[in-house]
């Protein structure tokens, strides 16, 4: 999310994991969606930010569990995307998670979810994420080195070795906790195959 996307560079997954038909890959998804809601509950958010939006399918998620609830999602200028979030209805903007357009404390829960392993520069996306953050962030990144394997074993991506395109970044469980406890009190950590998630809240 540093820069606007070329067709040369892509900035995303080109495979679209929310709709497969893959009786394995809807499982999994299932999995990946359990842990989110696990994660989501007691919380009771006032203001809700989530960064890399893309289709926003967990925005609606987040819609329906908090109706009355103001949620903004950003991501890279795209107008397809933008298109997409008109017909449904999702409340979304342009924006640079580099230089987030919020006050700080802003947001009293922070979604980033698939979107780390993106950034050319992690770090100074997650402090822009902890400086508007006042309550809790979910995360979630592509556990490496099952999601290169269970893509290699799918047929995909097989000239760059399993690598999603846009992937710049690569974490195991333990090396992505250690990256978010950079800006964060990590509270709970899960693996739904083939992720990693966690929630997290600012380090007083």
């Amino acid at each position: 999310m540093s820069s606007a996307p070329t067709p040369d560079v892509p900035t995303g997954n080109t495979f679209d994991k929310y709709a497969t038909t893959n009786p394995i890959e809807q499982r999994m998804m299932r999995g990946f969606m359990t842990t989110l809601d696990r994660f989501v509950d007691g919380i009771a958010p006032t203001r809700v930010l989530e960064v890399g939006i893309g289709e926003g399918i967990v925005t609606q998620r987040l819609k329906e569990r908090f109706p009355t609830v103001p949620i903004i999602g950003i991501d890279l200028p795209d107008d397809a995307l933008a298109e997409h979030w008109r017909e449904d209805d999702i409340g979304s903007a342009f924006a640079d998670v580099m230089r987030l357009p919020f006050p700080d404390d802003a947001f009293d829960l922070v979604l980033a979810i698939e979107v780390f392993e993106h950034f050319d520069d992690p770090e100074t996306a997650l402090r822009e994420v902890a400086r508007v953050c006042s309550g809790s962030l979910i995360a979630s990144v592509p556990l490496e080195p099952v999601w290169r394997i269970g893509n290699m074993a799918r047929g995909r991506y097989i000239k760059d070795l399993g690598n999603t395109p846009g992937h710049v970044n690569h974490w195991g469980r333990r090396a992505f906790t250690k990256f978010v406890a950079r800006e964060f009190t990590v509270d709970d950590v899960a693996t739904p195959l083939p992720w990693t998630m966690l929630s997290a809240r600012p380090t007083a």
